[in-house]
């Protein structure tokens, strides 16, 4: 299992990198810049050098950056138009840090058909403006107001219609999936939801997944994270997803909420010791 979190960037971008090699991850996520404003500094080449030199001691790969959640690559033109050199402007960055995958939420639009066409044409004008750079990956949503990308068939049809295919992917959000109406609870059922995926998309085109247990019920379409085993998914549905080899190399990012339990303990060290424990009762049979 390759297993991480969303860890903070304070102090520093290599931080992160450290405060993941202490939990014990292989891997992590993390932002490249404020992900509430359009604008940020430039990145000092002192700091670039750090994390690479950090990530290189520290062994951490892959690396999963997240890009702004003020993009809306189906908004209306000016908005949309700042999405675009928002996304851009976090390519460039994840490029000066050696970061493999970027992962963005698709969009948002009242009329779900035009939306689609707007973001595939969006990301086909992204990546021929940056030549070379991380995959990005369209994340699964759970369909709360407008929000494009709850059906696997409508993130297929985004990626059939984007230019360069070849630098897209997915990052599957279990919590995410769940709310969107997709059951991962029994083995039935995960087998049933991958098939969907599968025939819809292609596991081999998912590169990151978002490990959250659901507060709201199957197909609530709110998107609301529980602590692994603490929501409505329950342990049952993690143990399907461990159990399933296919997904032995996919980047697994905790995003449970943050802070200590009553007795102080740190909820990411809590989640990874669940999920550990689930692998290690898999491997046991």
């Amino acid at each position: 299992m390759l297993l991480g979190s969303h860890l903070s960037i304070a102090g520093g971008m290599h931080k992160a990198l450290i405060k993941a090699r202490g939990y014990g991850f292989s891997t992590l996520a993390i932002f490249v810049r404020n992900q509430v404003q359009w604008r940020s500094s430039p990145l000092q080449p002192e700091a670039v050098e750090t994390f690479r030199r950090t990530r290189s001691e520290t062994g951490i790969s892959p690396i999963v950056a997240h890009g702004s959640y003020l993009v809306n690559l189906a908004g209306r033109y000016a908005a949309r138009r700042k999405s675009i050199s928002a996304m851009l402007e976090d390519l460039r960055r994840c490029g000066q840090l050696g970061i493999e995958y970027l992962v963005t939420h698709p969009g948002s639009r009242e009329d779900t058909s035009r939306g689609i066409v707007l973001v595939a044409e969006a990301l086909g004008e992204i990546l021929a403006a940056a030549e070379s750079g991380p995959t990005i990956l369209l994340e699964t949503t759970a369909g709360q107001g407008n929000s494009i990308g709850c059906e696997f068939a409508q993130l297929a049809e985004i990626l059939s219609r984007a230019a360069c295919p070849q630098r897209l992917g997915v990052c599957l959000d279990t919590c995410h999936i769940f709310a969107a109406g997709y059951d991962i609870r029994t083995p039935q059922a995960w087998r049933n939801t991958m098939k969907l995926f599968d025939d819809e998309i292609g596991i081999d085109r998912l590169f990151a997944i978002h490990l959250n247990d659901s507060l709201r019920p199957l197909g609530s379409r709110v998107d609301r994270h529980a602590h692994i085993g603490k929501g409505e998914i329950g342990l049952g549905g993690f143990a399907n997803l461990l159990g399933d080899d296919r997904l032995e190399n996919v980047p697994m990012i905790l995003e449970t909420p943050k802070g200590k339990d009553a007795h102080g303990r740190d909820w990411d060290v809590i989640n990874a010791a669940v999920l550990r424990q689930l692998e290690r009762e898999i491997a046991a049979g």
